[in-house]
């Protein structure tokens, strides 16, 4: 039935599409490499591909490497504090959670293999050349993780000498309303040398004394004589109290790139990468905004402690490495080969007083608490070969192998303060996985205006070594048998250019995600004895998704497109309540997910182009043994609408942008309970926007000044989002 609707839809869009068919704009051609692995235009890619350049990244100036993508159609950025959000995300297509969003940094898989997760905290944008967006299922070139779609951030490689040098300074409108005191500051250097070295060296470091984001909501009123809160409800709608906030949430990260390439010759080249990147937060002191009768600070009463109040600080380093080798092995069969490392050398964060039994801490258990920390590393293989064959056709073929290991470890602390004052083990989980893995993909142009991608790849996953020790708890240690499984992914595409000025595609395909370390392995009991169990036996989660889509180009300088998804994903993994003391992982969810993406830009000659987009994306439960209640409901972190609209100005050394973004409401219940807006804890519907100009100063001077929440719009993003903010910087390029 998706094959016929897939076909029937292709040939209705070529009959009557022709009649929109105008001048051709002639421009550069947009190459991308992630859709099929080798250059291609991205007018001919066998998917919807969206590509950030450089030029674009320059002008939108972001301070995170997610915040490039947050006008893209199609894709959703999660980022609800600014800098300080280690929860950040990136979703395509309404398939929900990073962790089945394949991002890649230079072909490098960043999603960790722990949670399947991506922290962007230490990476700067302004290492990047352009980022590639390729939505819809690739597991068929790409393996695991790719059910949405696959993001690849590539970084420069220049071809002549240049230096960069990056420092400003920024703050709150109103202070303590946004990231306070932000402090800036990057330089890089690339050189071409002998004709055949290539080198490029970067660091970056950036903080901010933050603002208060985490506030201290409690269902529990205040007693008779305190004053000072605000009544409000939690996001399921139960009347709550707002008491006070966590202190000022400050951040810093800091990244180095190092990068070199040698040309042997034309056709043959060797590169090495590494990239160190971290990052770090905590908080200041804590604010109670209660009082008692004689204006004194009130920090307890009732059940509600002091400890509500204490955060935690947290952190992660990680260190990638990578070498990478291009030839042509014989005439036009050509030949890539990555090797990569991704070190996480260590992820904590600290957990204060009340989570902590006090018996591990030390004399003092008015410090106690604990820290986690989950070192990880991933060891990855890819070899590609790609081979013109019959005069139509392009052949490219692999295989990879991919291992991965991670071990959290929880560690009583003798103050929460230091997480370094460790004392015995509270907990520990740890596990492997590895994946071997071949795949083909073969172009075929039919005809000179029709191409059609034909692949497919199977992957063969295991898991192992699953160890779990909650300490002193009955029935621990555990050791988890193993487990093996195959997934065989399909894709079909098509792409078909009745005119110059018209391009028409469509896909079908199929794509998966294995369970990660933590879902297989981590299986803890709380205080208050329920056991949260991890569930080696869980098997793979899959997708089948096909879209149809047309890009026209209507007069010079205009283009509009237009894309219809759907997506069926199977075998979801959810948290089952077995009794009121056990939950577990299983695989029992159904869901699907429909909509369209639009896209209309007008450029005027080099300067000014004005744009819009829009995602409609309806999602829904179908099947979940595991809360029956949930059928019918929307699926958690997907908003059913995002626009965007914009535009963008260059001329004489003046540059200017205006971004107006909003997502609609959604919901992380997936009962979506969660229907209440403008507390602490909710996901808010929200229309901000977003401004900057620069000027060229001098050749090699630029001073630029940016204003985000331009109107002040106040909203949660489960945190308090920022307000308005403003930011100058000053760039020197020689």
């Amino acid at each position: 039935m998706i094959f016929q609707t897939f076909l029937c839809i292709m040939f209705v869009l070529c009959l009557f599409l022709p009649v929109f068919a105008e001048e051709k704009d002639a421009k550069l051609e947009e190459i991308v490499v992630t859709a099929t692995r080798t250059e291609t235009s991205a007018e001919s890619a066998p998917a919807s591909v969206s590509i950030v350049t450089k030029e674009k990244i320059e002008l939108k100036a972001p301070k995170s490497i997610d915040q490039t993508l947050n006008d893209v159609p199609g894709v959703f950025v999660r980022r609800g504090k600014g800098l300080m959000d280690t929860l950040s995300f990136i979703t395509l297509r309404g398939i929900p959670d990073q962790k089945r969003t394949l991002i890649l940094m230079d072909g490098v898989i960043l999603n960790n293999p722990y949670t399947g997760n991506v922290k962007m905290g230490g990476y700067y944008p302004e290492d990047l050349e352009r980022v590639e967006v390729v939505k819809g299922p690739f597991s068929s070139l790409y393996g695991g993780y790719a059910m949405g779609g696959v993001v690849n951030f590539i970084t420069k490689m220049p071809e002549k000498r240049e230096f960069t040098f990056k420092t400003g300074y920024g703050s709150s409108w109103d202070r303590g309303k946004a990231m306070d005191d932000m402090r800036r500051i990057y330089a890089s250097y690339g050189d071409k040398l002998w004709d055949r070295l290539s080198i490029f060296l970067s660091y970056g470091w950036q903080g901010t004394n933050g603002y208060p984001t985490d506030l201290n909501v409690q269902t529990s009123k205040p007693t008779t004589g305190i004053t000072g809160y605000e009544i409000t409800s939690t996001r399921e709608g139960k009347t709550a109290y707002l008491i006070g906030d966590k202190g000022d949430n400050r951040w810093w990260d800091d990244g180095i790139t190092i990068k070199a390439q040698y040309e042997f010759t034309k056709d043959t080249k060797i590169n090495f990468a590494f990239m160190r990147n971290r990052y770090e937060y905590n908080y200041d002191d804590p604010h109670t905004y209660l009082r008692d009768a004689s204006g004194n600070p009130v920090w307890k009463y009732g059940s509600v402690s002091e400890s509500t109040f204490l955060p935690g600080a947290g952190g992660r380093i990680q260190n990638t490495y990578k070498i990478g080798l291009e030839s042509n092995l014989y005439k036009d069969l050509k030949m890539k080969l990555n090797l990569s490392y991704l070190d996480t050398e260590k992820d904590w964060y600290v957990t204060t007083l009340s989570q902590a039994t006090r018996s591990g801490c030390g004399s003092d258990p008015t410090k106690c608490g604990y820290v986690s920390n989950t070192p990880a590393e991933s060891y990855m293989a890819d070899l590609q070969f790609s081979l013109p064959v019959f005069n139509n056709q392009i052949l490219t073929f692999g295989g990879s192998f991919r291992h991965g290991y991670a071990d959290t470890k929880e560690k009583y602390l003798k103050d929460w303060r230091d997480e370094d004052s460790t004392t015995t083990l509270k907990y520990e989980s740890k596990g492997k996985d590895r994946t071997y893995a071949i795949f083909i993909q073969d172009e075929i142009m039919l005809l000179n205006n029709l191409t059609a991608y034909v692949g497919f790849r199977e992957d063969w996953w295991k898991t192992y070594d699953g160890y779990v020790n909650d300490v002193g708890k009955a029935g621990y240690p555990k050791d988890y048998p193993s487990k093996s499984k195959s997934s065989f992914s399909p894709k079909l595409a098509l792409v078909y250019k009745p005119f110059d000025t018209t391009t028409l595609r469509g896909s079908v395909g199929k794509a998966f995600r294995p369970p990660t370390v933590y879902e297989l392995y981590r299986t803890w009991t709380s205080s208050t004895g329920i056991t949260y169990a991890a569930n080696p036996n869980l098997d793979p989660e899959t997708v089948v998704s096909w879209d149809i889509g047309v890009e026209q180009k209507l007069w010079k300088g205009a283009k509009v497109s237009l894309t219809y998804f759907e997506n069926y994903m199977k075998d979801l993994i959810y948290r089952k309540t077995v009794t009121s003391k056990y939950q577990e992982l299983v695989n029992v969810g159904k869901a699907e997910s429909r909509g369209v993406e639009f896209e209309i830009e007008q450029r005027f000659e080099k300067w000014l182009r004005l744009f819009s987009n829009f995602t409609y994306t309806d999602s829904k439960i179908k099947e979940n043994e595991a809360n029956p209640k949930t059928v019918g409901c929307r699926l958690t972190y997907t908003p059913l609408w995002r626009a965007n609209i914009g535009a963008e100005f260059e001329k004489s050394g003046f540059s200017a942008m205006v971004i107006g973004r909003y997502v609609g409401k959604w919901f992380s219940n997936d009962d979506n309970s969660d229907y209440v807006n403008n507390v602490y804890g909710s996901y808010d519907p929200y229309f901000v926007v977003d401004g900057r100009v620069s000027y060229q100063l001098t050749k090699f001077a630029k001073l630029s000044f940016s204003v985000d929440n331009i109107f002040d719009r106040k909203y949660y993003q489960y945190y308090r989002a920022p307000g308005r903010s403003w930011f100058t910087e000053l760039t020197l390029n020689f």
